[in-house]
């Protein structure tokens, strides 16, 4: 409902008491009223907004609606941007280790989020406010822009369409908020690695029915890995207009500029540390940067046809491109200390459009209460990927000393030369039934026709498929308590899979089912919230990549099934916490020669957990000053898919400091990795595994303009 309406409620409620308290004996002479002036404020938190502290209420990621999160069925993990600004972290990645179940996996050298995974299943797949963001390779989402991070747990496909059935990850971005204000952030940290952050908000007019807001971001960061360094500007502008009481538009962009070095880490012989240092860089340095640019423009028309129902429609453009050349290491050479290497030309370039109308309303079936969702979805991707070879000997270099500085190859040139083009259209329903004061219930379902066309020029191959895909989900919660809820659901997913085979035939599509119970609980009069489920997941058509041939191939079946825990909230008014813990067996049930059955899932560790705590003094000089400490703990995992190499666990243990010297200034102090722990942090293979960073030390200054 739009502000207006509420200050003309306001206005009726206040009226009719007052007029209802006039003597009619003087009713002629009237005595003058004066009232002092009231303030009206609400503690209600929008799914949009900021969270205050860690403990998110109330989220739009699960349901495309304004839900309570102990009312839905389903396992949700809300991690606030308060959690990386805390850390002095600027890694999404690092956000997701307290998401509870979400797992590292390949980062195409260091260029983008390009795949995690979430209750053992691996994706590449994440959203920004309910759209794709992931199609093509876009650079690593900007923490400058985000408000807030949500993992929806189990198959979702019901609601956002083709996705794995481990989870979906939805970022929610900064929105333009009606009151002023101007946020300076900048820090330096070790190996000389510095950023600046500017978040300007800005009312546009008296009435604030026009906001403005700009997120701007600068980066220039080394490494503690040789040779390696990034660089990166970010921009994201928005403006929201209050067109009238009952019409609202939102207007969003991003635009990043982004250059890395290419870097596929180490490698371990006889899976091993074995002398190799974590710093060692592979590549030739002067290969130069891998670039990526991207563009993003969104916009968003929302218009309440009465106090019941909404109508809203939003459309989401993205471009972007990556070239550079690259000298990537091959598997350990018989010799024992080298390692041949390619030399690779990539260029690549995507544009994604998506148009989504939705129809959103309250209505009583009976005793019933009801909100039903019904949504359409039209998405039009383009992307063209080339990946060239350039031969010429053995380009070899030694992992314990190696000498740099050799002559580029300049042979005859190989590769893949490949245009995808995906056109989807989508028909989505949903309805959150109330049946009783203790008893709720979801159902959902969503029919999609996509038609995937491949042309691999390199091979003079090409391939077409249409597929018309069914998901559905459905939940139950019941309130045993005013602070606990037990729910269960079930749900389907559904995926196209990339590529083509041997033969140059397109891959049948992944589709998969998720089961899940689990109990949500509010704690110390609702400060803390937890949610402990159980689930069983399987997926069938899964494509496995051989690293010996760099093709994929159909693998068959796989099975995940554990239970994963989180804990958020203010345990007292100094002291904010959130937690996580997993316990996830994702393995193969059907495969082949190459990943047999029985083989662990790459990356995926059975046990997994993470805390922050942090205290906040609430008097004195230190006043608003704060200190914490977290903890991430990750277990072994497959280091190679269908192999015995396996990444061994680690845990890590950072300090935080924040000084607040004036209502303005905050200087800020984290330590990360206190122990100095060595650790792998991700594999593709024993030949491409990415070490984890040493001790760290960042300092902060924050200021409020």
């Amino acid at each position: 409902m739009s502000s207006r309406k509420n200050a003309s409620r306001l206005r009726l409620t206040l009226g009719l008491p007052l007029g209802l308290l006039g003597d009619p004996v003087f009713a002629e002479e009237p005595l003058p009223l004066e009232l002092d002036a009231i303030s009206v404020t609400s503690d209600y938190e929008s799914p949009t907004g900021p969270v205050t502290g860690y403990r998110a209420t109330r989220s739009s990621s699960a349901t495309k609606t304004d839900a309570a999160i102990r009312d839905i069925p389903q396992a949700i993990s809300v991690v606030p941007a308060g959690v990386l600004k805390d850390l002095g972290s600027n890694s999404i990645e690092r956000a997701l280790d307290f998401a509870g179940g979400v797992s590292k996996q390949n980062n195409f050298g260091g260029l983008t989020l390009y795949e995690y995974s979430v209750r053992g299943f691996t994706t590449s797949e994440f959203y920004k406010d309910g759209f794709s963001a992931n199609r093509g390779y876009p650079s690593t989402p900007d923490t400058a822009n985000i408000e807030r991070i949500e993992v929806l747990k189990g198959p979702a496909a019901s609601l956002y369409g083709r996705g794995d059935p481990g989870g979906t990850v939805n970022i929610v971005t900064k929105k333009p908020q009606p009151h002023a204000f101007t946020t300076l952030q900048t820090n330096a940290g070790s190996w000389d690695r510095y950023r600046t952050a500017l978040d300007v908000n800005a009312p546009l007019d008296e009435q604030a029915d026009v906001l403005s807001r700009i997120n701007l971001a600068i980066e220039d960061n080394h490494s503690f890995r040789d040779h390696v360094s990034s660089k990166r500007v970010f921009a994201a502008p928005s403006l929201s207009w209050q067109l009238n009481p009952d019409t609202s538009l939102l207007v969003e962009s991003e635009f990043v500029r982004h250059s890395s070095t290419f870097d596929r880490g180490i490698v371990a012989p006889d899976n091993k540390w074995s002398g190799v240092s974590r710093s060692t860089f592979l590549g030739e340095p002067d290969d130069g940067d891998i670039d990526n640019h991207n563009n993003m423009l969104q916009a968003a028309l929302e218009h309440h046809l009465n106090d019941g129902w909404k109508l809203r429609l939003a459309s989401h453009y993205k471009e972007g491109k990556l070239w550079g050349y690259a000298s990537e290491s091959r598997p350990l050479n018989a010799d024992g200390h080298s390692v041949n290497r390619r030399y690779r030309e990539r260029d690549s370039n995507w544009h994604d459009s998506i148009t989504q109308l939705e129809l959103r309303g309250l209505f009583d079936l009976g005793s019933w209460q009801h909100e039903l969702l019904v949504g359409t979805e039209y998405e039009n991707f383009r992307k063209n990927e080339r990946v060239t070879t350039i031969a010429g000997g053995r380009y070899a270099i030694d992992i314990y000393n190696p000498i740099y500085g050799q002559p580029k190859p300049d042979g005859a040139r190989s590769g893949s030369d490949f245009f995808e083009h995906v056109e989807s259209h989508a028909l989505n329903l949903q309805d959150q039934i109330i049946f009783t004061d203790k008893l709720r219930g979801m159902i959902g379902v969503r029919f999609e026709h996509f038609d995937q066309r491949i042309d691999d020029h390199s091979r003079a191959a090409s391939s077409r498929q249409s597929h018309d895909a069914l998901t559905q989900r459905a939940g139950l919660l019941y309130q045993l308590t005013p602070q606990t809820g037990v729910f269960a659901n079930a749900s389907s997913s559904f995926k196209p899979n990339n590529g083509l085979d041997a033969s140059g035939k397109a891959f049948k599509p992944e589709e998969g089912i998720g089961y899940e119970i689990g109990i949500k609980n509010e704690l110390f009069d609702e400060r803390l919230s937890s949610t402990l489920a159980f689930f069983h997941i399987e997926k069938e058509n899964v494509l496995a990549l051989d690293p010996r041939t760099d093709t994929s191939r159909a693998m068959g079946k796989a099975r995940s099934q554990g239970f994963d825990l989180q804990v958020t909230g203010q345990v007292t008014d100094a002291v904010r916490v959130i937690g996580a813990l997993a316990y996830i067996d994702a393995e193969v049930t059907k495969g082949d020669a190459v990943v047999p059955a029985g083989s662990r899932i790459l990356g995926v560790a059975r046990r997994s957990g993470s805390l922050l705590g942090v205290y906040e003094f609430q008097d004195g000089l230190l006043r608003g000053s704060d200190v914490g400490t977290a903890f991430t703990y990750v277990g072994d995992r497959s280091g190679e898919a269908g192999s015995d190499f396996e990444l061994p666990a680690y845990h890590t243990v950072d300090l935080l400091a924040h000084y607040k010297a004036s209502d303005n200034v905050t200087v800020g102090l984290n330590l990360n990795n206190l122990f100095d722990e060595k650790y792998y942090e991700r594999s593709y293979s024993n030949y491409w595994v990415n070490p984890g960073e040493p001790r760290t030390f960042t300092v902060s200054l924050t200021l409020n303009l």
